[in-house]
């Protein structure tokens, strides 16, 4: 097997993750797996950031409405947690901790599986790749707030 590349992930723990008070238990489940905290931070989102977040959906309709209005919703419902979170090849494990995007699809024993509802109440955003992980840290982190550890 070959070694996988150190890598710094973004996660966002979302608003349902928050209000049901589950963000301890899926940190620590990042945190079992041998992942390293680079930085952590309640912050309460609004609309400018959400729309720089979602660019690639803004435009997406689903059953016959504008998905991105009931998202930014949700997602200014209540404060998130943001987290840099780095080891091998975290951003793929992380996704695979998680679970499907649909909470519904996602197997017990996955994050979503065990606590999330939907697509959209599913727990926590990841990045997807390493393009995305260094924009999205980016804009939710300063680099004063990202620590090497």
């Amino acid at each position: 097997m070959s070694q996988m590349n150190e890598e710094t992930t973004l996660i966002l723990f979302k608003p349902d993750c928050v209000r049901k008070n589950l963000s301890g238990v899926v940190l620590k489940r990042f945190l079992n797996e041998g992942f390293r905290m680079r930085g952590i931070k309640m912050m309460q989102l609004n609309e400018a950031i959400l729309r720089e977040h979602y660019a690639h959906i803004l435009d997406l309709i689903i059953d016959g409405k504008p998905l991105f209005p009931e998202l930014c919703a949700f997602m200014t419902s209540s404060p998130v947690v943001a987290l840099a979170l780095s080891g091998p090849g975290v951003i793929k494990r992380v996704r695979d901790l998680l679970g499907p995007t649909n909470s519904q699809k996602a197997p017990a024993g996955t994050i979503r599986g065990d606590f999330g509802t939907d697509s959209m109440m599913n727990m926590c955003h990841a990045s997807d790749s390493p393009e995305s992980a260094a924009a999205e840290l980016k804009r939710f982190f300063r680099s004063e707030e990202l620590f090497a550890l």
